[in-house]
């Protein structure tokens, strides 16, 4: 089987992607994140690096729940329009209210 190349926008939305999960994941460790999701942290360093910019949906919903964002919330992120300015300073909306301070 050929495995087509990724579109730029489909590398744009990887890139978006790791980018979210490195925010959310903020001062906790890779490992400690990976081990928890049940995935290998090369597997969460490739997600977070931008160079798996397709991970299974599985993979992205475990790590959304370890890190408690919800999935709408990882989508609206991934699939925002090319150019639509980023603020890195928010992060989505956590799926439990009461983890957010």
């Amino acid at each position: 089987m050929v495995r087509l190349p990724l579109t730029p926008a489909e590398v744009a939305r990887g890139q978006r992607l790791g980018a979210l999960l490195r925010r959310s994941r903020g001062c906790r460790s890779m490992l400690d994140v990976a081990l928890a999701s049940h995935i290998s942290p090369e597997t969460l360093r490739k997600i977070e690096s931008g160079r798996v910019a397709t991970p299974a949906f599985p993979t992205i919903a475990a790590i959304a729940d370890v890190l408690s964002l919800s999935l709408d919330a990882v989508w609206a992120e991934i699939s925002r329009p090319e150019g639509a300015a980023e603020d890195p300073s928010v992060l989505p909306v956590a799926r439990h209210a009461s983890l957010v301070s």
